[in-house]
């Protein structure tokens, strides 16, 4: 009788221990092998692009439209109050961590009064890129032959002529 008592417990003991162990669901769970380094990650951009060079241009008492004309319109527009808007950016590139950036706008009487955020105007950077030219030279490289293996066999027995550009 003890040893069939004995049983029953260590399987009642068992199976509450089994129990107790189940994993809560995730929102997300990432694959074991993306954290490998030869894991291709994409690069995920979301939000509103804002440079510091556009935002050395906000002065104090803009108007909302000149600011929706210099940066677009807020990602964010608080509905209780309309007289802010957000203007965040994250970044997600590869296996890097997550990079934020964000720029908040204050206006009184539609006119701008002030600006917090990871963004800020910075006076002499905005006066430096002013006296500086702007001038954007790209260099392209020269156009390479990238047919496939079944074009350029066709070529050699002069079944189809493909039109190459001119070289300089």
């Amino acid at each position: 009788m003890q040893k069939i008592f004995i049983l029953i417990e260590s399987c009642a003991l068992f199976m509450a221990a089994g129990c107790a162990n189940t994993p809560q669901p995730t929102d997300y769970q990432d694959s074991l092998l993306s954290d490998l380094p030869f894991v291709y990650k994409m690069t995920v951009q979301q939000g509103n692009i804002v440079t510091e060079e556009m935002v050395d241009q906000l002065k104090p008492g803009m108007t909302q439209a000149q600011v929706r004309y210099l940066l677009g319109t807020p990602l964010l527009a608080d509905l209780f109050h309309p007289n802010h808007w957000h203007y965040p950016y994250t970044i997600k590139r590869g296996h890097q961590p997550m990079e934020l950036r964000q720029l908040t706008l204050f206006f009184e009487q539609d006119a701008l009064v002030k600006i917090q955020g990871t963004l800020k105007p910075d006076p002499e950077r905005a006066a430096r890129a002013a006296t500086q030219p702007r001038e954007l030279v790209m260099t392209v490289p020269d156009w390479q032959d990238q047919r496939g293996l079944v074009q350029r066999v066709l070529d050699v027995i002069n079944l189809k002529s493909v039109e190459r550009p001119p070289v300089n």
